[in-house]
């Protein structure tokens, strides 16, 4: 185990100043833009805390971040929203956490990124205690995708006992926990992914799967109270259709233009969600988690010198739960 005194003591640049390694990039493109790259090391400012990275996830948006500027300015930018770590130094009026506290959680997003790197700044606040059972690999993949399902099941649809519930991309990085938080919720779980990964959705809790490469989700006479949607585009439209009246369709990325129109027809409510950090949120999941109550999948693990080879898997689209970086 890495000594809050290793912690405390980083490498410096020759004038003296503290230095880290950061998965960098200076302009927009493919995994191979990302360089390991010596950087200034944070300091934290009032209200947040200096975080160093034992994990950081990697998600969706950090791929797409990369190539794109989406919601982030233009390049220079270390990317990363998910991080676990180690508490080494609190800025002013920071109550909650002391150096060598072990905290994991989500940076605000989307202008909070940067936990791809030796150190990290954020809001004490978007943070909270690592439970003692899980290890800081796990503890980073879970924070932007868990928050993400709770936010949309139990936050927006306010998901109820005995309600049935239709999760797109089930095994993927946010279906997969959204479907064992359903479950917690005492929801009806019916998860799209491909025949292969039906029996890891089986695993998780949830009650039915359909086999997205040869069955039509909107082909059937069963009704939802709530869609999660993390595909968006048509996928969203059609998903109205297989809504009762009254039921809740939350999209992740933006739907066709007629979705709209096909939700107010249909007496639905569709609504896109931006993750947010989220204390509350947090608390939650970290209970679940120390209860073994949530469990998180990582398909993969990637020191961040490597960090490039882990955005060219998660560009694929194919990656079975969570992809994770490794710093210490």
């Amino acid at each position: 185990m890495t000594s809050l005194d290793d912690l405390e003591n980083p490498r410096s640049s020759r004038d003296g100043a503290p230095v880290m390694l950061a998965l960098h990039q200076t302009v927009l493109g493919g995994p191979e833009v990302l360089k390991l790259t010596e950087l200034p090391r944070p300091k934290p400012g009032p209200g947040e805390i200096l975080v160093a990275v034992h994990a950081a996830g990697l998600n969706p948006t950090d791929v797409k971040h990369r190539a794109l500027s989406i919601f982030l300015p233009p390049p220079p930018l270390t990317l990363g929203w998910d991080v676990s770590g180690t508490v080494v130094e609190t800025g002013f009026g920071v109550t909650l956490f002391h150096p060598g506290d072990e905290v994991f959680g989500m940076l605000p997003y989307p202008h909070g990124a940067g936990s791809h790197a030796e150190y990290v700044t954020g809001p004490a606040r978007a943070f909270v205690a690592k439970p003692a059972g899980i290890d800081h690999v796990q503890a980073a993949a879970v924070p932007l995708a868990a928050l993400t399902a709770w936010q949309a099941l139990v936050d927006t649809a306010d998901l109820q006992a005995g309600q049935r519930v239709l999760i797109h991309a089930a095994a993927g990085g946010v279906g997969h926990l959204a479907v064992q938080i359903a479950k917690e919720h005492g929801a009806h779980v019916t998860g799209t992914a491909s025949a292969p990964k039906h029996d890891f959705l089986r695993a998780l809790g949830a009650d039915a799967c359909v086999d997205y490469r040869s069955a039509d989700f909107a082909d059937t006479d069963e009704r939802y109270d709530v869609v999660l949607d993390t595909l968006g585009g048509e996928t969203a439209t059609r998903s109205v259709g297989v809504l009762r009246p009254g039921g809740v369709l939350v999209s992740l990325l933006p739907g066709a233009e007629d979705t709209q129109a096909a939700a107010e027809k249909a007496q639905v409510r569709a609504v896109t969600l931006l993750v947010e950090h989220d204390q509350a949120g947090m608390r939650a999941i970290a209970g679940l988690l120390g209860q073994g109550r949530l469990r998180v999948h990582v398909s993969g693990t990637f020191p961040l010198a490597e960090g490039a080879r882990a955005h060219a898997m998660g560009e694929t689209g194919r990656t079975t739960g969570k992809l994770v970086i490794t710093v210490r």
